[in-house]
């Protein structure tokens, strides 16, 4: 998996499984995400929680490849590339390809992103001027309304 610190680390609930899984409930709450969501990921092969009858146990594993999907869905990746970038984890190799792609597509989002942010420093700036433009064009005093008979 991609590169991680441990910076945003969990802390445990109270709801913890003693065996080191956490319940789907505890990772919706801990990650501010659905049941739904959390379900979705796991259709999408992104996730493989185990299960004890209908209920979904996430390993630590789990956990750190769901930080690893939120951090690309917030980066702008889509579904498939993070699961694609996730895939070719290879420790035994050294996750030289997976660091490679993790680079080129990481390059290739930063520029377009860094697009987008032209586009709405552009906009703001456009919105800006007419706003004072606006501003100006109005009275500098009140006007009376005229009485309505």
């Amino acid at each position: 998996m991609m590169n991680m610190t441990t910076a945003g680390a969990s802390t445990a609930s109270a709801d913890d499984v003693s065996d080191g899984y956490t319940r789907i409930g505890d990772v919706a709450r801990q990650f501010g995400l659905t049941l739904r969501a959390l379900r979705f990921y796991e259709d999408k092969g992104l996730l493989s929680p185990k299960r004890e009858g209908s209920t979904r146990l996430y390993s630590r594993k789990d956990i750190t490849r769901l930080r690893l999907i939120l951090l690309g869905r917030k980066a702008g990746f889509s579904l498939r590339e993070v699961k694609q970038i996730m895939d070719l984890y290879d420790p035994a190799s050294g996750n030289v390809r997976q660091y490679r792609t993790l680079i080129e597509k990481s390059e290739r989002q930063l520029a377009r992103l860094e697009k987008q942010r032209a586009a709405i420093d552009e906009a703001i700036g456009e919105l800006r001027e007419a706003m004072a433009g606006w501003r100006a064009a109005l009275p500098s005093r009140p006007q009376k309304m005229a009485a309505s008979a």
